[in-house]
């Protein structure tokens, strides 16, 4: 079937649209409109712009391409579909399909497509990362922009360019209201990211309507505020104009570009475009008919691609990306002959394996009674971990003397705005932002880290789910854990962040007992490359348990483990985890002098002791056992499921109080003897 349009740059950006319009249509549900209006920006950054090679997705020096505004998710299928991006397996093979079929488009938002309502890293080669959340895109993309900046301090020679790919992030008015874009685009300014452009769609239209209702700041006067070369392209459709902002990108050499494009949502649609109603609602199939009049495109057709349409593609971004790969291979293969050790890193890297030998300095802590703080020694094993997996490297949110940590050892250096080298980073009081710039950091491949005080795990939580949707080994230790912050008072003193924590799927929540449960809890995560880690640590000192008295931390492996135990079946049950754990143990023997048998379980990770076989929870927790009083400095919830319906908690069930900890935890009556009486109830 013929049709008006005989350009094929045209044709394909018409092409993007029609398909949006009807993956949404045939939904009926999903976002049409940004898709049409957009079509040509991300037709010019993927045909005309980036280094891509679609049958090699995960190519290491690839340019990446993140879609923030996520609701407009059939863009990238569409994009994607045409370029003809292949299909990987889990194991990383490339094979000879395409990522994305038409069939999917087809089932767009419907269970078993990969083509979800908002983009969801994995379920489809060339999805960068999961977005959505607004805000969240663009600061992953931060991360990406600083790890290539890293890799190409750290690897590359004067002989050879490893790395030196773009990251590009395509936003809404709805990203840049979010306060996390303004923290990711400071940080972004401040390192002078000139390998990072973001492309604003300045549609003026949100849900509710106009922007006006809400929104009249002047973005341009603020990203240049915040150290950003700013380009403006006054018509989405003018390729030529997008294609020079693009120009200007590549030549700024030391600042983070954002281009403004004026767009037009629902483009093409007569009686809905440049209208909220273009927004977040299919168009009906008479107005789709009427946009595809529009652009000439057959209005009876669904789902149709013209011909000449993938062979475009195939003959830019196709032909482009592969002579770019195919150049990088041999640049590679040169670089591991004459840099064999250095290679060897990278090959872990990309295979997502950890070097050998990466454990073999965590230390061994003596038993100790005054024992030290589980931030403290997390600092000791954080150190001698990164300093044996050299693509290791975080920060904290200005907090790093506080949370120790600080890596120290000999040639971790800082990351600081053009001496990129180094594995301390500083994301200054931006904690949303650190963890949308470590979940970006791990999707490019490096192991990844963020701290803060675990009160303010509030401000971050969005960046935290989306580790473990994602499936990210992203670790995060937050220190200052309980009221035993004692005088900072309830503001700093976490009760609920526990619960909350360890409500998100598939995140591994630590709270280690003492130091020798902080080296193996840290053991255990790492080896652990499908979810994120969580360190809950203290502030405050406890002890260091003699393990000649007391059972392996390695038990920390299974997520509970019996610390103590007595002869044949206990009378009661007392568990605990972190700086608690010695509350159990105080009151075992106290109760055990009483003529009590007491088994003492130590509970540094409850959803790794929930993945356990059955035989071993009931070999740790005896169903026959139905006395049971558990200890936290935090609310009951989650206590339930391994206490039972007998079983006692000792706990918090309000805000904390101001005051030195050992009085706050007495005011609160946390302590060995409240755990004594309530075996004893």
């Amino acid at each position: 079937m013929s049709v008006a349009s005989t350009d094929i740059q045209t044709l394909a950006i018409d092409t993007i649209r029609a398909l949006s319009m009807d993956a949404v249509q045939t939904a009926n549900s999903g976002h049409p409109g940004t898709p049409m209006a957009l079509a040509p920006v991300a037709y010019q950054i993927f045909n005309k712009t980036m280094d891509y090679d679609p049958a090699r997705p995960h190519w290491p020096n690839r340019d990446r391409f993140v879609l923030s505004c996520g609701h407009a998710s059939m863009l990238l299928y569409s994009t994607l579909h045409l370029a003809g991006v292949k299909a990987v397996d889990k194991s990383g093979k490339v094979l000879d399909e395409l990522s994305i079929k038409l069939d999917d488009i087809k089932n767009f938002r419907q269970i078993g497509s990969v083509c979800a309502g908002h983009p969801e890293f994995a379920e489809a080669a060339g999805i960068e990362t999961t977005t959505g959340p607004l805000g969240a895109g663009v600061s992953n993309s931060v991360g990406m922009a600083m790890a290539e900046k890293w890799l190409a301090a750290n690897y590359n020679t004067k002989d050879a360019v490893l790395f030196d790919y773009n990251t590009y992030a395509l936003c809404s008015d709805g990203d840049l209201m979010e306060g996390v874009a303004c923290e990711a685009a400071s940080v972004a300014g401040h390192l002078k990211l000139d390998n990072l452009c973001w492309i604003y769609d300045d549609n003026h239209i949100t849900i509710e309507g106009d922007t006006d209702l809400a929104f009249s700041e002047d973005v341009a006067t603020r990203f240049e505020g915040l150290g950003w070369n700013v380009v403006r392209v006054d018509d989405a459709n003018d390729t030529a104009s997008l294609a020079s902002a693009l120009a200007k990108f590549k030549a700024c050499s030391d600042k983070p570009t954002l281009i403004i494009v004026r767009s037009v949502i629902g483009w093409g649609a007569p009686n809905k475009q440049d209208t909220h109603g273009a927004h977040g609602a299919p168009l009906g199939w008479d107005e789709v008919a009427l946009a595809k009049q529009a652009y000439g495109l057959p209005a009876d057709e669904k789902f149709y691609v013209p011909e000449g349409v993938r062979e475009d593609f195939a003959t830019n971004v196709g032909a482009r990306g592969s002579e770019a790969s195919k150049a990088w291979d041999v640049v590679w293969a040169k670089y591991k002959e004459s840099n064999a050790a250095k290679a060897a890193e990278l090959e872990a890297m990309f295979a997502g394996e950890l070097p050998e030998g990466w454990d073999k300095d965590i230390p061994v802590f003596e038993a100790s009674e005054k024992g030290d703080a589980t931030r403290n020694s997390s600092g000791k094993v954080l150190n001698a971990i990164a300093k044996n997996v050299p693509f290791m490297l975080g920060g904290s949110a200005d907090l790093a003397p506080s949370t120790k940590t600080e890596l120290t050892f000999e040639g971790a250096g800082e990351f600081l705005p053009g001496h990129y080298g180094g594995r301390n980073l500083h994301f200054g009081i931006r904690e949303h932002a650190m963890a949308g710039i470590v979940n970006g950091l791990s999707l490019s491949g490096l192991r990844s880290f963020g701290a803060t005080f675990f009160v303010f795990s509030d401000y971050m939580r969005g960046g935290l789910r989306l580790s473990s949707i994602m499936h990210q080994p992203v670790m995060y230790i937050l220190t200052h854990d309980s009221i035993g912050v004692g005088e900072d008072g309830p503001t700093h003193q976490p009760i609920e962040h526990l619960a909350a924590c360890r409500a998100i799927p598939g995140m591994n929540v630590f709270r280690p007992g003492d130091a020798n449960e902080v080296a193996e809890c840290y053991r255990t995560a790492m080896q652990i490359s499908d979810h994120p880690a969580m360190f809950v640590l203290s502030r405050q000192n406890m002890p260091t348990l003699d393990r000649t008295q007391y059972a392996a931390a390695s038990g920390c492996s299974r997520g509970a483990y019996v610390l103590s135990d007595c002869e044949g079946s206990p009378d009661v049950i007392l568990m605990g985890s972190g700086s608690e754990l010695y509350m159990c143990v105080d009151a075992a023997k106290e109760l055990t002098a009483a003529g009590k048998k007491v088994r003492v379980v130590s509970v540094p990770c409850m959803d790794i002791f929930a993945a356990q076989d059955q035989a071993y929870i009931d070999s740790v927790l005896p169903p026959s056992v139905t006395n049971r009083v558990a200890i936290e400095a935090g609310v009951r919830m989650c206590w339930d499921r391994w206490i039972g319906s007998a079983g006692k908690f000792v706990g918090m069930s309000g805000f904390g109080a101001s005051g030195p900890f050992e009085q706050v935890y007495e005011h609160f009556g946390i302590n060995a003897a409240a755990m004594v009486a309530a075996a004893n109830a």
